[in-house]
């Protein structure tokens, strides 16, 4: 192999870059991404670069120099629009053909948008400037969609003096993921702190002055954020033969399929936010949109690529954190579709416990609020070993906490 693609200079496409060569793949290696920024850490964008606490020039996952030592042909500022799989040549926007021997797509995702003018979201570092250019003491914002990345943006404006209306079409904001209870322990912080909450109302469009909602009414703002969810950056690829559907779609090594009969496409391998992989550990596909899974599966794909004789699953326990005001949010494995919830550790009342989640007859995720990690590390632990539900999580006790969402 001699020449090698990674598409998307971000975390997933820098850890397979760097393990490639750490791995000992001396060929041409090319890196291109959309945007004019090298590499650049994408959480703290609705964090510390929003609240203003931190500077850009924070945000680089590496130096120039580390740069510069991998021996990149670094193409950046320039998106790619095609895949020719017959020719292996990868087309980008200005025209330039790109052929490779492997592939590794790592494009990420955009956010969705609402119709109208004027709304910002957040997803890159102008993005993010952008917005916080408008947040100030007294200002107002609407920020649609209660999700992890909508809660943190509103944390981070009443932080900075701004009057903020959270929309959630849902009865309960996360209620689909960490179930109902937990949704409603975390969506209490928000009250606490001032945010409006209004849930069970559905957004129709960005005005010049707010959103209009279904029923009509205005919600008045200076600004609106519209975090309603992403969607895989997949467009590039779908007359090439690929499989594509909510991501890029990959077997348990990562390897891209064609679209049918889905035999393995040969070279091509996907990572991070666009991957739509089969994780053996939960025995389900999943695409994760987390920082800490994007730079595990470019280092796991990339040698999975570089030796395909020894390949071996990508079966990690998804990690995720989430920061809101003073309250710390930690979350290992997976947590949609569970059956049942038991608080095994503090109290809701108080913020300050541990949950377990239950699917069929297995622990398959945990999440805390306001505990040190040692508080939930061998509990991930217990998850990588596919411990039985029975033999980790005793039945619930006034100590231990009710048990929660069981069905």
């Amino acid at each position: 192999m001699k020449r090698i693609v990674v598409v998307g200079a971000s975390a997933a496409g820098l850890a397979a870059t760097e393990t490639l060569r750490r791995e000992g793949y001396g060929g041409a290696l090319t890196l291109i991404g959309e945007e004019p920024h090298a590499p650049y850490d994408r959480p703290p964008l609705s964090k510390q670069i929003l609240s203003g606490e931190w500077s850009t020039d924070r945000l680089p996952l590496r130096r120039s120099t580390d740069l510069d030592g991998l021996d990149l042909d670094l193409r950046l500022g320039v998106a790619a629009t095609g895949l020719e799989l017959a020719d292996r040549t990868v087309v980008l926007a200005d025209g330039t053909r790109v052929p490779y021997d492997g592939l590794i797509v790592a494009t990420g995702v955009r956010p969705r948008r609402l119709p109208g003018d004027g709304a910002h979201v957040l997803r890159t570092v102008d993005d993010a400037l952008a917005l916080r250019d408008r947040l100030a003491p007294g200002r107002r914002l609407v920020v649609v969609g209660a999700g992890f990345l909508g809660a943190e943006a509103a944390a981070v404006a009443r932080g900075l003096g701004c009057a903020v209306t959270l929309l959630e079409p849902a009865p309960v904001p996360l209620a689909h993921a960490v179930g109902e209870q937990v949704g409603r322990v975390l969506s209490q912080a928000h009250l606490d702190h001032g945010v409006e909450l209004r849930t069970g109302v559905t957004v129709t469009a960005v005005t010049e002055g707010g959103v209009r909602l279904a029923d009509g009414e205005l919600v008045e703002g200076d600004a609106v954020l519209v975090a309603v969810g992403s969607l895989p950056n997949t467009e590039w690829l779908v007359d090439c033969g690929l499989a594509v559907g909510d991501g890029l779609i990959c077997d348990e090594y990562g390897e891209a399929a064609w679209g049918s009969p889905r035999p393995k496409a040969g070279g091509v391998y996907a990572a991070g936010d666009v991957a739509r992989w089969y994780n053996a550990l939960f025995g389900v596909p999943m695409r994760i949109e987390h920082r800490t899974n994007a730079a595990e599966q470019g280092m796991a794909v990339a040698r999975n690529l570089l030796r395909p004789e020894a390949r071996k699953p990508f079966t990690p326990v998804p990690y995720f954190w989430s920061d809101q005001y003073d309250m710390r949010v930690q979350a290992y494995g997976y947590l949609r579709g569970h059956d049942e919830v038991a608080v095994v550790d503090g109290d809701l009342s108080g913020r300050r416990f541990v949950a377990a989640y239950r699917t069929g007859d297995r622990l398959t995720g945990v999440l805390a609020v306001g505990m040190p990690p040692k508080a939930i590390r061998p509990w991930r632990q217990a998850i990588a070993a596919r411990a039985a539900w029975h033999e980790t999580v005793p039945t619930a006790t006034p100590a231990a906490g009710a048990r929660l969402d069981g069905r």
